[in-house]
């Protein structure tokens, strides 16, 4: 009778090693997250803590509309009156800070890869925001062969 409750019993040897190489993962895993995850990680909700001492400690990068607006302020104006009134300068030119406290340092030149990260075809955008396929509509180098990027409407 014990040697049939003892088959009743056994597992399988695949099974046996299945669960025991789970049982491994599972305690690597454990093992590895305990050294791995940082101290901070968790104090203020699902991200390390000292990353905002880390993100105040950096320099700016960003000088914003109205340090653009004090140089360039026939282009801030003709911005300001079309299209693109609601993005910010350097969403096209760049981090303009080293500019700003330097006109020498030159800012980006629009390129079409430029425009083409807004106006790519693609279907999550709203439909009244203008896009284009870029493979049919324009082979050329530069959207601002045809387009102003001031005054996206205008043609030079």
């Amino acid at each position: 009778m014990a040697s049939s409750r003892e088959s009743r019993f056994s597992l399988p040897p695949q099974i046996l090693r299945l669960v025991l190489l789970t049982i491994a993962i599972v305690a690597v895993y454990l093992v590895a997250r305990y050294f791995l995850t940082p101290p901070s990680f968790g104090q203020f909700g699902f991200y390390r803590g000292d990353v905002l001492q880390e993100l105040a400690s950096l320099e700016p990068v960003y000088a914003g509309k109205k340090a653009c607006e004090e140089c360039h302020s026939e282009q801030y104006q003709q911005v300001a009156q079309a299209e693109h009134k609601s993005v910010s300068c350097e969403a096209c030119h760049g981090s303009g800070q080293a500019h700003a406290e330097d006109p020498d340092v030159k800012m980006a030149i629009l390129g079409f890869s430029r425009c083409v990260r807004c106006h790519e075809e693609n279907p999550s955008r709203p439909k009244w925001h203008k896009q284009i396929n870029s493979r049919t509509h324009y082979t050329g180098e530069k959207c601002t062969e045809c387009h102003l990027p001031h005054q996206p409407n205008e043609v030079p």
